[in-house]
């Protein structure tokens, strides 16, 4: 378990020196997230034909332009899932098919269950930033603790995308929301 954690947050310090002694500022708050969102891929089985005809590993992001641009910045070159990773900025009202992973910013919270109700079916892991946003649907949910970025994960809304997250990566999270399957 701590070994997982200290490979992340070693991914994160590599890819942004001085974001993870620095106090938690915006700037490097968003290059810790847009880091977990990189490395979130590896730890996800999607099902199979989710990938089909799909050229690159697809991570969108609403109403979160400093990860974003945190985000293109660390994944150029990279791959997941054996596939080039792209950044899609996803703007309100635009489908979020094509995608892998959405994350969605603070700013566009209140969206959220439109947003799940529009990808209902696909296979998307859904990360957010938000209060409650696990109980509206979200995989994934960053929280601060103790000055450090840290997450939750919903089981339920994984199984609901049929989507498994690797007992690695639950094994660090901050809080595990048990699902229905074993």
């Amino acid at each position: 378990m701590g070994a997982l954690i200290a490979r992340l947050a070693l991914a994160a310090a590599l890819a942004f020196p001085g974001a993870a002694a620095a106090q938690l500022s915006g700037a490097a708050e968003a290059q810790i997230k847009a880091a977990f969102l990189y490395k979130f891929g590896g730890f996800v089985e999607w099902p199979a034909g989710a990938f089909a005809g799909a050229d690159s590993f697809a991570i969108g992001v609403l109403g979160g332009d400093a990860v974003a641009l945190e985000l293109e910045r660390l994944v150029a070159g990279r791959t997941v899932q054996d596939r080039p990773i792209s950044v899609r900025r996803v703007r309100r009202g635009e489908p979020t098919g094509g995608l892998h992973v959405l994350f969605i910013g603070r700013g566009e919270a209140a969206r959220l269950p439109e947003v799940l109700a529009a990808a209902k079916g696909q296979p998307l892991l859904v990360v957010t930033e938000s209060d409650n946003a696990l109980a509206s649907g979200s995989v994934i949910n960053f929280v601060q603790a103790d000055d450090k970025v840290r997450f939750d994960v919903a089981l339920p809304a994984a199984e609901r995308g049929q989507l498994r997250i690797s007992s690695r990566l639950l094994a660090v999270a901050r809080k595990v929301v048990p699902g229905g399957s074993s």
